[in-house]
């Protein structure tokens, strides 16, 4: 199985860095999403992601500038996944919104094409049945930042062909991956298995008027000596993708707490506090206070 030509789905923070990194990587991509108004935002957050790669890869502008070259944009479903080998959906992690996208998708992309969720809590099994071929279906996770935290899980459910799974390790290698196989159907994979409690146990200390997320971070930051608490990495992640991880939780096990938090979570996303995207979420950007050198002090 040979990948070429690569088509993203949903165009938010991780979409749009998985989209750019795959074309960074030598790959034509297309980046889909359902209006205008999304299509510009991540073209806009693409944009944004060229200081980054400057300072952190030491890419050069007319490197950035070729990488963007190997990108379209597109608002047509069909059109966008015609020459598609492999899409990655990066859409919100709703199974109902998942599972009727897939639903589409699959009348409209062409027979071979492997489909690849980057879901961060969903299971492949949950998803499948959706796709209508559930043998070219799994899981391929991405961490944000993924220039820096360049994971990719890998997780297919129990009908997933073996070739198809291997296919996909390659391919993230091939995008500068550490690919990260599971041997079974995870909820969480590796990383969000340890990263989503904690992640809730803070914002429950919070949610609960225990402690300010300055103080709790600062917390964390001390005892573990740790460059960032996770107030902060709430908004490296987006508010928006976690409340939806919280909602879905609160609603599986009826945790009071859990529900609380995502009322608190939600009173900040109307107010567009979702991170360094809109200049300020549990800190102000692009200078969060944290990475001062006073904080821990």
């Amino acid at each position: 199985m040979t990948i070429q030509h690569v088509t993203v789905a949903g165009d938010g923070v991780l979409g749009s860095q998985i989209a750019f990194q795959t074309a960074f990587k030598g790959y034509n991509v297309t980046l889909y999403d359902i209006n205008e108004k999304t299509v510009k935002h991540a073209q806009l957050l693409i944009s944004q992601l060229q200081p980054s790669y400057e300072h952190d890869l030491q890419v050069t502008v007319d490197d950035f500038q070729t990488a963007m070259s190997r990108m379209t944009f597109s608002t047509d479903l069909a059109d966008a996944t015609k020459d598609a080998d492999l899409i990655i959906e990066a859409i919100p992690e709703k199974i109902s919104i998942k599972q009727s996208f897939y639903k589409e998708l699959s009348q409209v992309v062409p027979k071979d094409a492997i489909f690849a969720s980057n879901s961060s809590t969903l299971l492949p099994s949950d998803i499948a049945p959706a796709t209508g071929r559930p043998t070219r279906f799994l899981n391929l996770h991405f961490a944000n930042q993924i220039w820096l935290r360049n994971t990719a899980e890998v997780m297919g459910s129990p009908e997933t062909n073996p070739a198809v799974f291997n296919t996909v390790v390659d391919f993230a290698k091939s995008i500068g991956m550490i690919a990260i196989p599971l041997q079974k159907e995870q909820p969480g994979y590796v990383l969000n298995s340890i990263l989503v409690p904690w992640l809730n146990a803070a914002l429950k200390l919070w949610a609960n008027g225990i402690a300010t997320p300055e103080t709790i971070d600062k917390t964390w930051m001390v005892v573990l000596s740790s460059p960032i608490g996770p107030f902060g990495i709430l908004d490296m992640i987006g508010l928006r993708t976690h409340y939806n991880i919280v909602v879905t939780e609160a609603e599986r096990t009826g945790d009071a707490d859990l529900k609380h938090a995502a009322d608190k979570m939600k009173e900040r996303i109307d107010a567009n506090l979702l991170g360094p995207s809109t200049g300020e979420g549990f800190y102000h950007y692009p200078n969060p206070e944290f990475m001062n050198p006073d904080f821990l002090k």
